[in-house]
């Protein structure tokens, strides 16, 4: 790879080592070297070209269409990480280039690995697989959690840790027949045994790919614990059976039949099971057919060791690390890239054809495998071959569970907003089964290549995660931690019902509620904290409307919490004379959120960009990652239950040095709000009980949560009257939100007026070193003539 330019520290030996010799202009010389050391940190880090970096110059060509002058900051940290073959945690503002970051090096790296199997190069892996291992029926020492102890026999299991579960599956597993295996129970400990598909996690009965019956008497699957049989312990003796032509799993205590315990789903009925065990200081001992049974299995049901080689499978996890297959699969991508929402998945694509558009021979396909699409669709592109996937996690899950999209050949797999997006959303999981298919070697001996972004790297949960998933990774941190620039005024309108009455006034001329108190006396004159609650939510949207007639606003992002606050709001504006068909008006806005389908979304998003409409309302999960910039005004009818979300929602004004203004409506008195837990996910629930006593409704103290973001960012933040008249003193009276700020000029024009003198000066010690370098080189002459 080219290495970046960067001017060198040593100055010219010739001159140094002459004006030493002669002992003379070397305080000149001194000089100049001091200059030059001066001026070799900023130097070194100006931005440099996209190829410069070692872009393919049929990339960097596409990027210089799109205006892209420069690299940004990300950018130019990142893109050689990458293209060297590093694993890149990396971390920036939104809108700060983080997809370019990625895109532009996995669309080469993809490019080079087809050219290489086009001219048929092959790498040499030196890896060893540990293959063996697989030959015979035990439990699988490259699949199991960190602190699983398996004996020299392959079946003696032992997990000495009391606070953690850490579970293991065996080097078989099996895809037709009626089976059987025993397990005893060497102490007290808890356990579950079972099976799983390779799919699941080793804490099995967790996920939807594993089925286990634990000591407690209880089944699980998809973390769902149900009564089953008896409770079994030490000297106890559990019996497995499998019958997967029927699709029934069933567990014995001491030959004692307890009867169906699950029936196998249709998404796994072409999925290979394996014998699989969780521990929590707990001993085990497997028998898999080679010693006599104490119980011998009945109904045609057979030892595992003696199932027919064709219905027999081995495990993927066969030794330090597993080789991806060579063979050509349609549907097997060179690169996976996990997005938390649609329209980011979408942007992406969009980037990467924009990227490549110059690339040829081979040519680059790309698919885009979101919901809300047709899947057949999908399918049919990929039974065409794709070498690039960029998709969201509910619809990859199943093609991948289904065998439909095959992960073996990954060569490069890229998760956007992991904490902010999907560990914040319950993928976990599903990050884990991922990685447990995705090979860890290519066929061409080179290493999976897993990039990281996140909105911050100082969760506990990325850096768990990420030590389990990545190898050695380089931490690229560009925004540390929060806080708020300087270009971003934000203010909190505190929501006061007991000293603001507007609510009583108003009769039925106001915003529509969620219905949260549809049961409740909310009456003027209740005093009950119901009332007080429905009151707040009558004022947010008098509040709401009285901040854009105030500050004549053109364009704003309003942040609701709940999608029926989003579509509430939307109604109101629509009551005004606004909403989405009436383009330019006060009040014409869009909604984005969950509930709204993919084409409205994105027909709503650009209705927003090209300033069709004024307002777009969204919630925290819908907005996030959006490509939307300059955007003068944010306002947030309820503040995030999250303090970095506040972050996240208020950054998106002030950028690129244009001022912004973001206002909070915070409520003094605690609001009662849909908590859905259901399985419904809300979608036609109306529980208004508390969460405690089994309804979907919390109390919501906002002022708690702004005393914890003012803690997170170690400031006060500014409270103004609900008139939401904002003093501008701390800008001179000059602020014209959503226009650059007009004193002290951008960051680079000042470094170039710090610089200037430097440089000038600079160029005259050169000059004067260039004289006295050839005057020395005459000199010497002189004197050999004079002798």
């Amino acid at each position: 790879m080219k290495q970046p330019r960067c001017w060198s520290r040593t100055f010219s030996p010739a001159l140094t080592d002459s004006s030493l010799i002669l002992g003379r202009k070397h305080s000149l010389v001194t000089k100049c070297q001091q200059w030059l050391d001066a001026l070799y940190v900023v130097v070194c880090n100006l931005p440099i070209s996209l190829q410069e970096m070692g872009v393919m110059p049929e990339i960097a060509q596409a990027v210089e269409e799109m205006d892209w002058l420069l690299p940004t900051d990300i950018q130019a940290e990142s893109i050689p990480l990458i293209l060297g073959g590093g694993d890149v945690l990396m971390a920036a503002e939104t809108g700060s280039g983080k997809t370019g970051a990625f895109s532009i090096p996995v669309i080469q790296i993809v490019y080079e690995t087809l050219k290489d199997q086009q001219e048929g190069k092959k790498g040499k892996t030196t890896i060893k697989t540990g293959a063996s291992v697989l030959n015979k029926w035990q439990m699988n020492p490259y699949d199991r959690g960190s602190a699983f102890a398996i004996g020299s026999d392959g079946l003696c299991c032992q997990s000495r840790e009391v606070k953690e579960w850490h579970g293991c599956r065996a080097t078989k597993g099996l895809t037709k027949g009626k089976h059987y295996y025993e397990v005893s129970c060497h102490d007290q400990g808890l356990c579950r045994v079972g099976w799983s598909s390779m799919q699941a996690s080793l804490d099995l009965g967790t996920d939807k790919f594993g089925f286990g019956f634990g000591g407690t008497g209880k089944k699980s699957h998809n973390k769902q614990f149900d009564n089953y049989g008896e409770e079994f312990t030490m000297h106890d003796t559990i019996g497995c059976y499998l019958d997967i032509d029927k699709g029934h799993v069933k567990f014995s205590k001491n030959g004692k039949d307890l009867g169906l315990a699950f029936e196998i789903p249709p998404h796994m009925k072409n999925q290979a099971l394996f014998p699989a065990c969780v521990l929590k200081n707990a001993e085990l001992k497997f028998n898999f057919g080679e010693e006599e049974f104490k119980f011998p299995p009945k109904d045609g049901f057979v030892a595992l060791s003696k199932a027919s080689d064709s219905f027999v499978v081995k495990s993927q996890h066969s030794g330090n690390a597993q080789v991806a297959q060579t063979k050509f699969l349609p549907n097997a991508p060179k690169a996976l890239i996990v997005e938390p929402s649609r329209e980011l998945a979408e942007q992406t694509l969009n980037n990467i054809k924009q990227f490549k558009k110059y690339i040829d021979n081979p040519k680059l396909r790309e698919l885009l495998i979101i919901g809300g699409v047709a899947a057949r669709d999908q399918l049919s592109v990929l039974d065409n071959g794709v070498d690039i996937v960029v998709g969201t996690p509910g619809r990859l899950d199943d093609l991948v569970s289904t065998g439909k999209l095959n992960l073996s050949q990954v060569r490069f797999w890229s998760w956007m907003k992991l904490y902010d997006g999907l560990l914040s959303q319950g993928y976990s999981d599903f990050i884990n089964r991922i990685h447990n298919q995705i090979p860890q070697i290519t066929s061409d001996g080179k290493r999976l290549q897993v990039i990281v972004c996140s909105a911050t790297l100082h969760s506990f949960d990325v850096k768990k995660l990420s030590e389990k998933i990545m190898h050695f990774p380089t931490w690229v941190d560009l925004k540390g931690e929060d806080s708020v620039p300087d270009t971003v005024h934000h203010v909190v309108v505190p929501v006061n019902p007991k000293t603001d009455r507007l609510w009583e006034r108003l009769g039925k001329n106001h915003i529509r509620t969620d219905e949260v108190h549809a049961k409740d006396n909310t009456r003027p004159g209740a005093n009950s904290p119901e009332m007080w609650s429905e009151a707040i939510k009558i004022l947010k949207g008098e509040y709401t409307v009285r901040a854009i007639k105030e500050h004549k606003m053109d364009q704003a992002i309003i942040f609701c919490r709940t999608k029926i606050d989003c579509d509430n709001l939307e109604q109101y504006f629509m009551q005004q004379g606004g909403g989405p068909d009436k383009k330019g008006h006060q009040f014409s806005c869009v909604c984005l959120h969950g509930d709204r389908k993919p084409h409205e979304r994105k027909q709503n998003l650009e209705r927003f960009k090209k300033g069709d409409v004024r307002f777009l309302i969204c919630t925290d999960v819908a907005a996030r990652g959006i490509d939307i910039h300059g955007v003068p005004y944010v306002i947030n009818v309820t503040l995030p239950d999250e303090k970095q979300n506040y972050v996240h929602r208020i950054g998106r004004v002030g950028r690129a040095e244009r001022m912004g203004l973001a206002i909070s409506l915070v409520a003094t008195e605690k609001e009662k709000v849909w908590y859905h837990v259901c399985s419904s996910r809300g979608k036609g629930c109306y529980n208004t009980r508390l969460k405690e006593d089994g309804g979907c409704t919390i109390w919501y103290n906002e002022m708690q949560l702004l005393s914890e973001i003012e803690e997170h960012l170690n400031c006060t933040i500014s409270q103004v009257e609900p008139d939401i008249k904002v003093p501008v003193d701390e800008f001179d009276g000059k602020v014209t939100y959503g226009q650059k700020r007009t004193l002290g000029g951008g960051n680079y024009k000042g470094h170039v007026d710090i610089l200037a003198p430097t440089v000038q000066e600079l160029a005259a010690l050169e000059k004067e070193a260039q004289t006295s370098f050839l005057h020395l080189g005459y000199l010497p002459n002189q004197l050999f003539r004079t002798f």
